[in-house]
């Protein structure tokens, strides 16, 4: 549970996203959306859960630390990777949910603005028109980030390699739609068009399965299933690697630093 201090930095302003620039010659983009815990002043206001009650959501719904393994594994490697980083929760919105019908999640109200929880909370009250306010203020500015940068290193490089980092929790969470699956220390989320095999080899010494219990891999909609030469992996970490021993924060940045410098 955050302190007092991080409770109320909440509802302070600050930037969207971040993006660290990395080697000229790399195409690998560590794009990190989950780690934030950070809500706009309109974004709390507009969910109805008490302090106590959004925290519990925060607690479950964040990525809690995958900046920071990103980070350490840029730091690692050889030719720096990119990396882009949410800087608000994803209460505020989800940047990888598609914006429209298309989204899976829009059935458990979890789509690109959630309006329930990890449990089915209730977390805001439906309105259209907030809706759209938030996608138009959050969601389409990180996208065109997220596609600008990936468009500045296909004509950098050639390629873009899209690491996507994420960490889920050891025990299922009542949201999930295909909980029911194995849940290795690692999962790699691929898709059939996005992902290479180079990108399923392996993640250092840490157990994987493939698209399970997630899926798929974040892409920018201007290249979805559009342009093979941007690629793509889901790295999805389980919690209980490193939240009770801070030591796993660094071999898993290890093996990130290592995938990427393989991609790269």
């Amino acid at each position: 549970m955050p302190n007092a201090s991080e409770g109320d930095s909440r509802n302070r302003r600050r930037a969207a996203f971040d993006v660290r620039a990395g080697d000229p010659g790399s195409p690998v983009i560590l794009h990190v959306p989950h780690a934030s815990r950070e809500l706009t002043p309109a974004a709390r206001a507009s969910i109805v859960l008490d302090d106590a009650a959004l925290d519990d959501e925060l607690d479950h719904l964040t990525d809690a630390h995958t900046d920071v393994i990103a980070h350490r594994a840029a730091d690692a490697c050889a030719v720096r990777p990119w990396v882009f980083t949410n800087q608000l929760s994803r209460l505020v919105i989800d940047p990888e949910r598609f914006p429209d019908e298309r989204e899976e999640m829009l059935a458990a109200g979890m789509a690109a603005v959630y309006t329930h929880g990890y449990a089915g909370r209730r977390l805001r009250g439906e309105d259209p028109g907030r809706d759209a306010t938030l996608i138009r203020e959050h969601y389409d500015p990180y996208a065109r980030a997220m596609t600008d940068l990936v468009a500045d290193r296909l004509a950098a490089t050639g390629r873009a390699v899209i690491l996507d980092v994420h960490s889920y929790p050891a025990e299922a969470l009542p949201y999930e739609l295909h909980g029911d699956g194995p849940r290795p220390p690692v999962c790699l989320g691929a898709d059939d068009f996005h992902t290479p095999p180079e990108l399923l080899t392996g993640f250092g010494p840490f157990a994987v399965e493939v698209n399970t219990p997630f899926a798929g891999c974040y892409v920018p909609l201007r290249y979805h299933r559009r342009e093979p030469a941007v690629t793509a992996l889901m790295i999805e970490i389980r919690r209980d690697l490193y939240v009770h021993d801070p030591r796993g924060l660094d071999e898993l940045a290890g093996a990130l630093a290592v995938l990427a410098a393989t991609v790269s």
